[in-house]
Parts: C-alpha cells; sequence; structure tokens
C-alpha cells in the first residue's frame, strides 16, 4: 500500500543573507548553507501584502534554483535539498511598507508606530530540489507599542539596521523592546521566519510517496 515517508537525512538551503533568518534557523536546530536570490523586489507589485509576501518568495526560490544545477538535485540517489525562502512587509494603515529608503521614511515609520500599532505579514516557502515540490505558508502578527522617544528613533536611524528591516521594524533590539506593549503573535514571524510554520513546510516537504 502506497504511503508516506521522511527521507532519514536531507540538506537545507536558506534562501536569504538575514541576520535574523538565519539565528532562528539555527536556534530550530538546523545546518544549512546560504544563497541570495538578489532580485529586484520593486519590479514585483500585487495589492495585498498575502499575495506580494507569497509572490517574492517565490520569485526567490526562481532565482536560486536558475543559478543551480538542478538536475544534480534531481538524481535518484541525489540527499534531498530543501530550499526556504521568505518575504515580510509591514502593513500601517491599510498600507503596505516594505524596507525604508531613506532617513526621513524611516523616521516616519517609526514615529506612526509610536502610541500605536503595526502588523507584520509573512510569507515562507520550502522547496523540494529533488521532487519539484512547493509548501508555503503565510504568517501575522500584529504589535502594539508605548510612546517612542524621537531620541530612540534617531538612534534606531543613525545605527542604520532599520534600513534593513520591513517597515524599519526592530522588535527585539534592545532600543526598542522597552518600548513594545502588546505582540499578538510570534517574534519571530515579526523578525521573518516563523518558527512553527517553517517547521511545518519543512516537515510537509519532506514526505515523498512510498512504493511500496
Amino acid at each position: 500500500m502506497a504511503g508516506r515517508q521522511a527521507p532519514s537525512s536531507f540538506r537545507i538551503i536558506l534562501g536569504s543573507s538575514s541576520i535574523a533568518r538565519k539565528h532562528i534557523l539555527a536556534e530550530m536546530g538546523y545546518e544549512f548553507e546560504v544563497m541570495t536570490a538578489d532580485i529586484n523586489e520593486k519590479s514585483i507589485r500585487r495589492e495585498l501584502p498575502e499575495e506580494l509576501v507569497m509572490v517574492l518568495a517565490e520569485a526567490k526560490a526562481n532565482a536560486i534554483i536558475s543559478r543551480l544545477n538542478n538536475k544534480d538535485y534531481k538524481e535518484k540517489d541525489a540527499e534531498t535539498t530543501l530550499l526556504i525562502t521568505s518575504d515580510i512587509v509591514a502593513v500601517h494603515e491599510g498600507t503596505i511598507r516594505e524596507k525604508p529608503t531613506s532617513e526621513e521614511e524611516a523616521r516616519q515609520f517609526l514615529r506612526s508606530y509610536s502610541k500605536g500599532h503595526v502588523s507584520t505579514v509573512g510569507a515562507v516557502l520550502v522547496t523540494n530540489l529533488k521532487t519539484g515540490t512547493k509548501h508555503g505558508g503565510i504568517d501575522k502578527a500584529e504589535v502594539y507599542f508605548h510612546d517612542i522617544p524621537d531620541e530612540i528613533i534617531q538612534n534606531l536611524i543613525d545605527e542604520r539596521i532599520v534600513f534593513g528591516v520591513a517597515g524599519g521594524l526592530l522588535l527585539e533590539h534592545p532600543l526598542i523592546l522597552p518600548f513594545v506593549d502588546t505582540l499578538i503573535g510570534a517574534s519571530d514571524g515579526v523578525m521573518g521566519l516563523p518558527k512553527v510554520l517553517t517547521e511545518k513546510l519543512i516537515q510537509e516537504a519532506l514526505l515523498v510517496e512510498d512504493p511500496c
């Protein structure tokens, strides 16, 4: 009778150079190699944040796969390799926010969170390079803030880290953490790689048909 089984060993490629994502995946107990997609994210637009993050995660996967010798990964005796790509945006008052592109935009983003809240919408896509199957999902969270002083906002801008994250949102940065009021959802999701969803997708991607 045909069933489903997972391979005893497998490799992981993380399609991101994000320090936070690398840290989260390592915390999950996985060893992995890193490849970056280097796509023009601004050239890909969708109105709904859920659609945008998923199509970006797919575009990143396709860009990385196009640089690999994919035939090697599909050989019958090849070790199963999973490619993990993801994307995240912040949503404030119905407007999608990606990485700030100027100091003024970063300041505007951070000031708008003060005494307010912002949502995050993230997508994770796990591609089994041996079978070609893709498994994706969406993660959402909301963050409510106390009053964020202007000097804290300026310090965050001066550190330049805000320019590398969607909406300039640095949830676990020691400067901003004291001003977080409430988090609805998981902090790792806000940081770009939700553990529970990622683990679920990894396990789904590993399942293969057993011909017995």
